[in-house]
């Protein structure tokens, strides 16, 4: 896994890792292959050099390079961070599945951008159609991507990557509660009302973003997604690519109503 050197109110240029496991204070462990390699290799990092790691379930731990080398490495656990960098928003992004690099783009920068959750979604005009073998590494794959991206931003919540669900079968896994807590939006070019015409927000909104592939929703499936209560919006009177929509349509929420 790659680490990355942010700063933030308690201290600064510290490398950070993901660790997949429970961490506590007092805790002395071995650091996963992966992470060691990385730290070794590309941080160089050494005997004595502080690391932030965290689990994904919130806060971080500061720890001790106890011992490092390109076989082994010895962590020390000292202190405990509350910190978090979490939006008051709540963002699930339904992503139309694109071309590898654009979606990989898409989920770096939403991690980024502070979104909760990703679903992949197939469509019909999509022009990535994955099989059941490939749609499971696919998933692994932006899982990782997502790590490093926590990595990178300081976030120590680690947001989810569901598995790939084609769009009617998404929309029919929708619960009824998910309808009158979330608000839904659907991203088209020809709807009439702009996002910043939205009534305003609730404390701690959750919203449910669905943007379309490449060549755009079919009309079908634009009217499943308004039958399931989705209401539709545009983001300025400019056609925006796949890649755009998404994180501009999340800048804006969170310029509106989150933490910009």
């Amino acid at each position: 896994m790659g680490a990355s050197l942010i700063a933030h109110p308690s201290h600064q240029m510290l490398s950070r890792f993901y660790c997949n496991e429970q961490i506590a204070v007092n805790q002395t462990f071995e650091l996963p292959d992966n992470v060691r390699h990385h730290a070794v290799r590309v941080l160089r990092l050494k005997q004595g050099d502080t690391i932030i790691l965290f689990n994904g379930q919130g806060g971080e731990f500061l720890s001790e390079i106890i011992s490092i080398n390109k076989n082994t490495s010895t962590l020390k656990v000292f202190e405990y961070n509350e910190y978090e960098c979490e939006s008051p928003l709540t963002i699930e992004l339904s992503q139309a599945i694109c071309a590898n690099e654009k979606m990989d783009w898409i989920i770096q920068k939403a991690v980024e951008m502070g979104v909760n959750r990703i679903q992949p979604i197939s469509t019909t005009r999509g022009v990535i159609k994955l099989s059941s073998e490939r749609a499971v590494k696919r998933r692994q794959h932006w899982q990782q991507i997502a790590i490093a991206a926590c990595e990178q931003c300081g976030r120590n919540r680690l947001p989810e990557i569901l598995p790939p669900l084609s769009l009617p079968h998404w929309l029919g896994k929708i619960k009824k509660h998910e309808l009158s807590t979330h608000t839904n939006l659907l991203l088209l070019p020809t709807a009439e009302q702009k996002l910043s015409e939205l009534s305003e927000q609730p404390n701690n909104p959750s919203y449910t973003l669905l943007i379309g592939p490449e060549g755009g929703f079919t009309p079908e499936e634009e009217r499943a997604a308004l039958h399931t209560h989705f209401v539709p919006i545009r983001v300025g009177k400019r056609i925006l690519r796949t890649e755009s929509a998404a994180l501009a349509t999340i800048a804006a929420l969170q310029t509106l109503w989150g933490d910009y």
